[in-house]
């Protein structure tokens, strides 16, 4: 099954776990980065990320290369943030034209996933949704407790 792995991150812990999701299941990987790619402090990132959750702003992206009908599965990787996917993931996904594909999806954070799974699936409408899950401080976990949460998550889509 032609698989895309499609992901933000800003502090790596999305980009750890899809990283791990494209080499188990042998799929292309689309890293998403804002046009305003500033590097800031983690506070200054916690007030940039928040801020533009609750003004419900969509940051606009670099470009990026992403054909939805070139793929039979699309998984989507976001960080959570204020309880929410963070906002650059929605800007993808108001661009992308996603509809009649199987997705799966997965939520990185670092305490409360909030109700950030419900909000993006609500995004993906007109989407099979086949599997759903978070991880919590992937970074902090290990490789080899993350490969396995990865395989145990995969084996339930994967063709």
């Amino acid at each position: 099954m032609k698989t895309a792995v499609v992901y933000y991150t800003l502090s790596g812990n999305c980009a750890l776990v899809a990283q791990e999701i494209k080499s188990q299941l042998g799929a292309d990987s689309i890293r998403l980065q804002t046009k305003d790619e500033k590097k800031r402090g983690k506070v200054g990132s916690m007030f940039w990320g928040v801020g533009m959750v609750f003004s419900h702003k969509k940051p606009p992206l670099k470009p990026y290369s992403f054909d939805a009908s070139a793929y039979e599965l699309i998984v989507i990787g976001v960080p959570v943030w204020a309880g929410s996917p963070a906002p650059p993931v929605e800007t993808f996904l108001s661009e992308a034209n996603i509809k009649g594909k199987k997705i799966a999806l997965f939520v990185c954070h670092a305490g409360g996933k909030g109700n950030s799974k419900e909000k993006l699936k609500a995004l993906l409408d007109g989407n099979e949704i086949v599997a759903v899950t978070d991880f919590k401080d992937a970074v902090k976990s290990g490789s080899e407790n993350l490969g396995k949460q990865v395989a145990d998550w995969v084996k339930g889509f994967k063709g």
